[in-house]
């Protein structure tokens, strides 16, 4: 969930009139004061993409085990009046990349906060997808960050020269261990699933390479020392066991009864609270989880909206409709799973909506939300919901 923290991000945003306390970047120079030399940062992986409130892109490297900060100069305020619509994204892109629309693919998908433009992760690698279960980064590596103007155009974002700050993942998980069922596909890939900004904090969910893998990461920013990582661990209705390797996929820092939360969601589609307080430095930490939502589904996206003046919760799914959580029923259900369910669905109970074919997920502006949808006839196409309609 996005919530109006006020800093400031290098010169541009000290231009832009924003107040608060001046983050430090180094420009990214390799130590040599020759403008031809300065270079891009290293990025082995754009496995997530989440922004700060006032602009800053946090790219998630699942491979190099770290996440980057970055002034990506786009502080001009925007605005959304009909939504933003582009039918075959993938054609359009392929062709601004020199390639053919059946080797594009999307990892992932944010909107800035200020400009209300949209951002893609982008990979060339498409033509492996050959399994419902696998996910972009298992199969290829985004090296091509993409923004969509207000008025529809794509234009790649060069990193040359920009200012950043890296942070380092405690522990990642070890590239050399493998999936238990996805053959063939390394977990460093899982290293970052998801990433929330929330109360001068960045939250990281993944792997690390701690007996019990599924962590959460929780770094100061601006960055300054070392990740705090802690690990997790579930009860799994569907499969009637306790996890503890199964990384959270989506997740929302949320106040729940003035308490700062997590809520978050797994494969499979367990829906689980963890307190904010007790993800402490090295320790383990088991959820609450209080709703089996539907097994044979990854929960893709999750964010938070308002109707009617009252807070919402959208989930975006692969396999699934797209749910709206009411945060008040979280607040009031007083029971948790332990034990494998009788029924598909068991718990918090959720509102099925239509929205097939989704795979990435954001708020655009109050009145709409931006998604990727796959349609009936192949195409992916962009397209904005309505918040009202949820």
């Amino acid at each position: 969930m996005k919530r109006h923290i006020v800093f400031s991000f290098g010169l541009a945003l000290l231009a832009a009139g924003l107040l608060g306390s001046t983050v430090t970047l180094a420009q990214n120079s390799e130590g040599t004061e020759n403008a031809e030399e300065i270079r891009a940062p290293e990025i082995h992986s754009m496995s997530a993409l989440a922004f700060g409130p006032e602009g800053v892109l946090f790219i998630g490297d699942s491979k190099a085990g770290a996440v980057l900060a970055i002034d990506v100069g786009d502080s001009e305020p925007g605005e959304v009046k009909d939504g933003l619509s582009i039918k075959d994204i993938e054609t359009k892109i392929g062709a601004a990349l020199g390639t053919t629309a059946d080797q594009v693919m999307i990892h992932d998908l944010a909107v800035h906060p200020v400009s209300r433009k949209v951002y893609l992760a982008v990979s060339r690698g498409r033509g492996k997808w050959d399994s419902r279960w696998l996910l972009p980064n298992d199969i290829a590596d985004a090296s091509i960050l993409l923004r969509i103007e207000n008025d529809g155009s794509i234009r790649e974002v060069s990193l040359l020269g920009v200012e950043y700050t890296r942070a380092a993942l405690a522990n990642p998980v070890d590239a050399a261990k493998t999936h238990m069922w996805k053959k063939g596909i390394s977990l460093r890939a899982d290293t970052i699933t998801d990433m929330a900004y929330a109360d001068e904090t960045l939250f990281v969910a993944g792997l690390s390479n701690e007996e019990f893998a599924s962590t959460m990461w929780r770094i100061p920013f601006p960055f300054a020392g070392e990740s705090a990582a802690t690990t997790l661990e579930i009860f799994h209705g569907a499969h009637g066991a306790f996890e503890t390797h199964a990384p959270i996929r989506t997740f929302v820092p949320y106040r729940l009864k003035g308490e700062s939360h997590v809520l978050a969601s797994y494969l499979c589609t367990p829906f689980v609270t963890f307190k904010v307080s007790d993800l402490e430095p090295g320790k383990h930490v088991k959820g609450r989880t209080i709703a089996e939502f539907g097994s044979g589904n990854y929960p893709l996206d999750m964010v938070v909206y308002q109707k009617s003046g009252e807070d919402r919760l959208l989930i975006a799914n692969s396999n699934l409709p797209l749910m709206v959580v009411d945060p008040k029923s979280i607040e009031e259900f007083e029971g948790e799973i332990l034990e494998e369910p009788d029924t598909y669905l068991a718990g918090l109970s959720y509102e099925p909506h239509s929205g097939t074919g989704i795979q990435q997920l954001d708020l655009l502006s109050p009145d709409f939300f931006v998604a990727l949808q796959r349609l009936p006839g192949g195409t992916l196409d962009l397209v904005t919901l309505q918040t009202r309609h949820f």
